[in-house]
C-alpha cells in the first residue's frame, strides 16, 4: 500500500518537472526558429489603403508579391524540416525502446 501512494504523488510530481522541462525546450526552440525565420523574412509587401493606388508599377508589384511568396516558401520548408526531425528523433527513440 506504501508503494501506490508514492506512486501518485511520484507521478503528479513528475508530470510538473516534465511540463516545465518541456515548456523551457519548447521556448528555447522557437525562439531559435523565430530567429531563423526573421533573417530569411527580407521582404515585405506594403499594404495601401482602399482608394490609393499602388506607389509601384504592375511589374514591380508584382515581384514584391513573387519574392512575398518565396520568403513564405523558404518558411513553410524550414518547419517542415524542423518537423521531420523532431518525428526521426521520436521515432529512433521508440525503435531503441
Amino acid at each position: 500500500m506504501g508503494q501506490q501512494n508514492g506512486f501518485g504523488g511520484g507521478l503528479i510530481i513528475g508530470s510538473v518537472i516534465g511540463a516545465v522541462v518541456g515548456g523551457v525546450i519548447g521556448t528555447v526552440l522557437a525562439t531559435t526558429k523565430e530567429k531563423q525565420i526573421a533573417g530569411i523574412d527580407s521582404y515585405k509587401l506594403q499594404k495601401v489603403p482602399k482608394g490609393q493606388e499602388m506607389p509601384f508599377s504592375t511589374e514591380e508589384s508584382i515581384e514584391l508579391a513573387r519574392n512575398g511568396l518565396e520568403t513564405k516558401i523558404a518558411q513553410l520548408n524550414l518547419a517542415i524540416d524542423d518537423v521531420r526531425q523532431q518525428l526521426e528523433t521520436v521515432k529512433a527513440s521508440s525503435e531503441e525502446d
